[in-house]
């Protein structure tokens, strides 16, 4: 065997840890930044949507009236004029369907586009005060909340 040939080293190379591989600090702090703001979309599934129609006590239907719009072929929550999600009370600024809330919504911060590189991370953290601060959250837990919805 010719020098250097002998190793499964050579042919195989393991995924580089990402850059966040040490954790990440993150808890909620309960501001509504992430449920209000410029205007953008709220990805929902069928399943999702059961769940939230489930939590208010709503025929699915009558929930995807009053709630739901196509975009495409994908689903989103409706928000008010002024980018606010349908579902975030202004007075208390607390998510009204908090336990049936999207997974695009659990999953905040740990989404792609927020974890591509550390000027991302900064800049999610610039824009929520939960993101960088409390608790360090572990690699295993971050990938997979991360998993869950491609943002």
């Amino acid at each position: 065997m010719a020098a250097g040939a002998n190793s499964d080293h050579s042919t195989t190379q393991r995924p580089a840890k990402p850059w966040y591989a040490a954790g990440l600090a993150f808890e909620c702090s309960g501001c509504g930044n992430c449920c209000t703001g410029a205007p953008g979309f709220v990805w929902v599934s069928d399943e999702e949507i059961e769940q939230l129609a489930d939590w208010l006590t709503l025929d699915r239907e009558v929930f995807v009236r009053r709630y739901v719009r196509k975009v495409g072929l994908r689903k989103s929550l409706t928000e008010y004029a002024s980018g606010d999600c349908v579902f975030f009370d202004p007075d208390s600024r607390r998510c009204r369907v908090y336990p049936a809330r999207p997974g695009q919504c659990r999953t905040w911060p740990f989404w792609d586009s927020n974890l591509r590189s550390p000027a991302s991370w900064e800049a999610a953290c610039q824009a929520c005060p939960g993101a960088g601060n409390g608790p360090l959250v572990p690699l295993e837990e971050i990938e997979k909340r991360r998993k869950v919805i491609s943002i």
